[in-house]
């Protein structure tokens, strides 16, 4: 048996359809509920909801530029914030490196921070731990033994009391495990390189009051203090590590905000 519609019931159900919201009012949901997002500093779905509204509803062109110039909006407080960051930031690193001689020999793909206090042209005949830090914010220590005879050390533990941090083993034989001699006397050079210090450097800075022992792990034990100005120059070197680090995320994150305006 085949139904019919009557035209008045057509007629029912055409208007009933016009009736329903329009994009523009299906996007205005979408926008006040963006807006209620903001409120809540909850940002980045209230972007997700903005950058929705064009793709759902395309013929709501008045909430669509309402949605456009609200994004501008949220973009340009969250540059100009950025940006103060990003210029705090910078003096930070302005002062720090006050601390610190660049150098750049034709060996170095990157420039180096030499920090002032760690003269070792003096220091050929000692046992001291040494900081290295490049302008990308790479960060690393080494332990440098002299004696007149071989320790062989492996690895280095910095400690005072019960507090201590030790760094990973690097092997006889390794590249960073470096032996030199001239006559009876004898240098040890061991690089921690990559995270190798294992915590050792953040250790050192902040108990830079402390009177921080190091003890060289090798076939036989070596001890010394660590002296005041190379406490203070690990943790120069790990404050400006950080900066620079800092600074070029910030650097990437106002470039990606910028690339976010729509100012047309």
């Amino acid at each position: 048996m085949k139904y019919f519609l009557s035209i008045p019931a057509l007629l029912l159900v055409l208007i009933f359809i016009s009736c329903g919201p329009s994009q523009e009012e299906l996007a205005r949901v979408r926008l006040n509920k963006a807006k209620a997002l903001l409120q809540n500093s909850d940002t980045t779905n209230a972007l997700l909801q903005l950058d929705s509204i064009a793709q759902l509803y395309p013929k709501a062109m008045y909430v669509i530029n309402a949605a456009k110039n609200l994004k501008n909006e949220v973009y340009l407080e969250e540059l100009q914030r950025l940006e103060a960051d990003l210029d705090s930031t910078n003096i930070v690193i302005a002062k720090l490196e006050k601390n610190f001689v660049k150098e750049k020999t034709e060996f170095d793909r990157y420039t180096q921070y030499i920090h002032k206090r760690q003269n070792f042209k003096q220091r050929w005949d000692k046992s001291y731990i040494k900081v290295y830090l490049n302008e990308l914010g790479d960060i690393y220590l080494s332990s440098n033994y002299f004696g007149k005879k071989w320790l062989n050390h492996t690895g280095l533990r910095v400690y005072d009391g019960p507090d201590q941090a030790k760094t990973e083993k690097i092997p006889l034989g390794n590249i960073n495990n470096h032996h030199s001699d001239f006559m009876e006397d004898k240098w040890e050079k061991v690089t921690y390189r990559k995270g190798k210090d294992n915590g050792v450097i953040e250790f050192i800075a902040n108990n830079t009051k402390r009177r921080l022992k190091a003890v060289f792990l090798g076939e036989r034990y070596y001890y010394i203090i660590l002296e005041d100005y190379d406490k203070k120059a690990v943790k120069d070197a790990l404050d400006l590590s950080k900066a620079i680090k800092k600074r070029k995320r910030l650097e990437a994150e106002v470039k990606k905000v910028q690339n976010s305006l729509e100012l047309k």
